[in-house]
């Protein structure tokens, strides 16, 4: 089985991260019971916490990464997001 690694980077108080780690936490629990996808695991990182992340991503966030790579930025669409995940299999 094929495991994706998930990485949602946002800031506390951004309604739109919000948003986003419902949208990610619902596609991650709909297709925990899908034999045909992968395992997968969710980190949350702060900008923040990251001077890095900071420079490379404020006006951007949320982004989520899956396995190291841009997804996406600002509003995460769940059936994108779900292709994306199968494709990987």
């Amino acid at each position: 089985m094929e495991t994706a690694s998930l990485t949602l980077i946002g800031r506390p108080g951004c309604h739109l991260c919000d948003d986003a780690r419902t949208v990610v936490t619902r596609v991650m629990d709909e297709l925990s019971s899908r034999p045909d996808a992968p395992a997968l695991t969710l980190d949350e990182v702060s900008i923040l916490d990251d001077a890095e992340l900071n420079a490379k991503y404020a006006e951007e966030i949320p982004v989520l990464l899956i396995n190291g790579r841009v997804h996406n930025y600002w509003r995460i669409d769940p059936v994108r997001l779900t292709n994306a995940l199968l494709e990987l299999t």
